[in-house]
């Protein structure tokens, strides 16, 4: 199955970016994934790296999927980071999200493993899906049925970096792919940045996935300068099975309406 990709990471307002976007796209399957260091903790920009590069060194391409293999690869993540923190004291409580999307090309299957408020989204036949649980404070109250508007939305409760004996991601089912699939993988300040009905809109505008991803980056840069805070740092990385603009197409000249100041 042909794979079409795109990736975009942006600094925002903070000091530094502890994002972290990769891909590998082999001949028999593919891996995709997106990191964000836990802010406000030192190294989480050596987090987020080991995670991303941990993965990416032990997957391969020329091989079919094989889940447990990928559940090996995101345990040795968790570990290296692990070892980082007792190697350097000032990392000692670093940790970082991750959020990755395998693929097998022959067999037309996806696979994902997720941890913390980084996210998959999955567009098919014209709905878009949120198909990660955020690992967060924020949605083990709204999961629970509580008001969740005083409680800080950056507070984690899994990532990688933090199990200690307990779980360090969850993981999917296998998945068949359908031609047109589109996958986002993003990190929360994209997510929180442009809406899953400004995601699915702009998709009917857009002809690659690069197109997708800097249509996208635009609303996030005007509804910041419209909310007029600071900007967090986003990343994202677009994924497209086939021929997915043949299947996305514009539904009404109302959705355009809003993207429309965007394209002068």
């Amino acid at each position: 199955m042909n794979i079409t990709t795109a990736s975009l990471s942006r600094q925002g307002t903070r000091a530094s970016n502890q994002d972290q976007t990769g891909e590998t796209i082999g001949e028999r399957s593919a891996c995709f994934l997106v990191c964000d260091g836990v802010a406000g903790l030192p190294g989480g920009h050596v987090a987020a790296e080991l995670a991303r590069d941990t993965i990416l060194s032990r997957f391969d391409g020329a091989s079919h999927l094989n889940a447990q293999y990928i559940r090996h690869y995101v345990q040795e993540a968790n570990r290296a980071i692990i070892s980082e923190q007792q190697a350097v004291q000032d990392y000692h409580r670093m940790g970082t999200t991750l959020v990755s999307l395998f693929i097998d090309r022959d067999y037309r299957l996806a696979y994902w493993a997720h941890a913390g408020d980084s996210r998959l989204y999955l567009f098919r036949r014209g709905w878009l899906y949120h198909v990660t649980t955020d690992h967060s404070l924020v949605q083990q109250m709204k999961d629970a049925g509580h008001q969740t508007d005083d409680i800080n939305s950056n507070l984690l409760y899994l990532a990688l970096g933090m199990a200690n004996g307990g779980p360090e991601a969850s993981y999917s089912d296998i998945v068949p792919l359908e031609d047109g699939d589109v996958f986002l993988l993003c990190t929360d300040g994209f997510w929180h940045g442009v809406s899953e009905e400004q995601m699915k809109q702009s998709l009917h505008m857009v002809n690659t996935p690069q197109e997708w991803l800097t249509l996208m980056n635009q609303l996030i840069q005007k509804n910041g300068d419209e909310a007029k805070g600071a900007q967090d740092n986003y990343s994202a990385v677009a994924v497209w099975m086939g021929s997915p603009h043949e299947t996305t197409l514009l539904h009404t000249v109302s959705e355009a309406a809003q993207f429309f100041p965007l394209l002068d």
